[in-house]
C-alpha cells in the first residue's frame, strides 16, 4: 500500500507553509483521502501535483540574440 502523508508533511515536502497545503485540499487541487476526520495525501498525489505544475524553461534561439550593426 502507498504511504499516506499528513498535511504538515506535504507542506514540508513542497517547501511551503501548512496554510498552502490546506488550501490545496480545500480547493480540491490535490487528491486526498479522508480517514475519519483526518486528511491524508498519497505520495503519488504530491508527485502528480508537482508534475502538473512544473514549468519547462524556454529556449532562446541564437538568431534572436543578434543585434543589427
Amino acid at each position: 500500500m502507498e504511504r499516506l502523508l499528513t498535511v504538515d508533511q506535504v507542506a514540508e515536502h513542497l517547501g511551503t507553509g501548512v496554510r498552502f497545503a490546506r488550501r490545496l485540499v480545500e480547493e480540491r487541487r490535490i487528491r486526498y483521502v479522508k480517514v475519519g476526520r483526518h486528511v491524508r495525501i498519497a505520495e503519488s498525489a504530491v508527485r502528480d501535483y508537482l508534475a502538473a505544475h512544473t514549468v519547462e524553461p524556454v529556449r532562446l534561439r541564437r538568431a534572436g540574440l543578434r543585434r543589427a550593426a
